[in-house]
């Protein structure tokens, strides 16, 4: 498996976590759902040892392969890029990697 982690750093600008949660998540769930997206986990920042948490959001899409993770962003990234205007001004930080556990 491969997830897709999608950091948006605290402090960098407003976020609009009720668009992003009823909105922008059903619709990558829509878009990316027939290229393997299996499930789709959301982190709401809180704390961390040193204060502030370092991320206001941190969502994780796990896909089934990085080759239909792959072919779903390139049939739908113009969209989904599209949208994160309605939800925040936030440039966000991309990592791919493969699942070992959990």
């Amino acid at each position: 498996m491969i997830k897709t982690s999608v950091f948006y750093p605290s402090g960098r600008g407003k976020l609009d976590l009720d668009y992003y949660m009823n909105k922008h998540i059903p619709l990558c769930l829509k878009l990316l759902g027939p290229y393997g997206l299996i499930r789709i986990g959301v982190d709401k920042g809180i704390d961390s040892p040193e204060g502030a948490a370092p991320y206001v959001v941190i969502a994780h899409l796990v896909f089934e392969s990085a080759e239909q993770m792959q072919k779903g962003m390139e049939a739908h990234d113009p969209e989904l890029a599209a949208d994160v205007k309605n939800y925040t001004d936030i440039q966000p930080i991309f990592q791919i990697s493969e699942v070992l556990s959990g």
